[in-house]
C-alpha cells in the first residue's frame, strides 16, 4: 500500500485547507484511514478517521466542529476538510492505514501500518 498525502499549504488563520490522501497498491486490506498531525517539538496527534468503507467517522475534540473526514470509494481518496484553522493547527500532517480488525478508531502511531509522506499545514498571518 502507498499513501499520498497532499494539500497543505500556507493558510491565514480562520481559512480552510483540504487535504487528500491517496492510496494505491493493494488496498483490499484497508480498515480505517487516520490523519495525523506533528507539530514541531510533540507528539504525533491523532485528529480524525474514517472506516475504508466510508460508514463511520471520527474527529478528536480538539478539532470536532472544524474538521472534517469524508472518503471518495472510487478514486481511493480520504479527505480531511479543515476549517477555521488556527495558528496552533500548523503541523506537518500524515494520513497512515489501519489494516487491523476494526472495533474502534485507534489513536495511537503504532496501530498503523503505512503512511503517507506527510503534507505541510501552516497557519499564519
Amino acid at each position: 500500500v502507498q499513501l499520498q498525502a497532499s494539500g497543505g499549504g500556507l493558510v491565514q488563520p480562520g481559512g480552510s485547507l483540504r487535504l487528500s490522501c491517496a492510496a494505491s497498491g493493494s488496498t483490499s486490506g484497508i480498515k480505517a484511514v487516520g490523519w495525523f498531525r506533528q507539530a514541531p517539538g510533540k507528539q504525533r496527534e491523532f485528529v480524525a478517521g474514517i472506516t475504508w468503507s466510508g460508514s463511520t467517522s471520527y474527529t478528536s475534540d480538539s478539532v470536532k466542529g472544524r474538521f472534517t473526514v469524508s472518503r471518495d470509494a472510487a478514486e481511493r481518496t480520504v479527505f480531511l476538510q479543515m476549517s477555521s484553522l488556527q495558528p496552533e493547527d500548523t503541523a506537518v500532517y500524515y494520513c497512515a492505514s489501519d489494516h487491523g480488525y476494526f472495533v474502534r478508531f485507534h489513536t495511537t502511531p503504532q496501530a498503523y501500518l503505512y503512511w503517507g509522506q506527510g503534507t505541510q499545514v501552516t497557519v499564519s498571518s
